[in-house]
């Protein structure tokens, strides 16, 4: 786990792990720095749910005061664990195009090592509920198979691509995760004129592109596809490796995956 890899890609730095402060994930942070340790990791990345005016029937996101424990406990296992390993405390913001004005307000409030950049949730189009586009759970899945897949993808690039244009982001969070667990859905050649233009944005703006491995557990390849990946690397985009850990132990995940799948590429 030590060798570069293409884009300058290190395995050395989980850049994207949750804990229990995003209400659906589990364990402390301290849990999950042991985790890293135990697994030789130079560093770790919490990149905690930031969403904003989304109505749905489970909160997955931080309040302000869960952002002030969270930096609280981050600070305090920063000192305790300095000899040993990285500890950085950073955002993943859930774009929403109706409150952006109130997402910057709240990333101006604090100093962030890292601001990835995704977007989970949409609006019904009947009532005021958010249905979110990375669930596993059949009420969405229905749901957003009634609205129709195809144009709800279309939909997903275009204001992804709006999202980094706007938020102050640092990465581009699991790129082609929405609908993941869409039955038949597969995200490939239909939509490389939005990819395109999306990761050129990431390009202009100085972002770096996650390669997320919960991927592979999920479809057997990482977040996002290896065309998507390609291109990224055409454009000269870093890549950063992520977990999404949702669990102590999932902290490095398939990290030993990595370095055959991109020589591939």
């Amino acid at each position: 786990m030590t060798s570069p890899l293409p884009g300058k890609l290190s395995l050395l730095t989980d850049g994207h792990v949750h804990t229990k402060y995003c209400h659906h994930a589990r364990g402390e942070m301290e849990e999950y720095v042991l985790s890293a340790i135990s697994k030789g990791l130079k560093e770790i990345i919490f990149l905690e749910h930031m969403e904003a005016g989304v109505q749905y029937f489970e909160s997955t996101w931080l309040t302000e005061t869960d952002f002030d424990i969270y930096f609280a406990e981050g600070q305090l296992l920063q000192k305790k664990y300095a000899h040993k390993i990285k500890i950085s405390l950073g955002v993943e913001v859930g774009y929403s195009p109706t409150h952006k004005e109130e997402l910057l307000e709240r990333l101006a409030k604090r100093k962030w090592d890292r601001v990835g950049v995704s977007y989970h949730y949409i609006p019904q189009v009947k009532g005021t509920q958010h249905l979110n586009l990375l669930s596993r759970k059949e009420q969405n899945i229905r749901a957003i198979k009634t609205i129709g897949c195809k144009q709800t993808l279309k939909d997903y690039f275009e204001t992804l691509t709006e999202a980094v244009q706007v938020l102050p982001g640092t990465v581009l969070c699991h790129l082609d995760a929405a609908l993941r667990f869409q039955p038949g859905i597969n995200i490939d050649e239909e939509y490389t004129g939005q990819i395109s233009t999306l990761l050129k944005e990431v390009k202009r703006k100085g972002m770096a592109l996650e390669i997320n491995t919960s991927g592979f557990p999920i479809r057997g390849i990482p977040f996002p596809a290896p065309f998507i990946i390609h291109e990224a690397l055409l454009l000269g985009i870093p890549l950063l490796p992520g977990s999404d850990a949702h669990k102590p132990e999932d902290v490095g995940r398939d990290f030993d995956l990595l370095p055959s799948y991109l020589k591939n590429i």
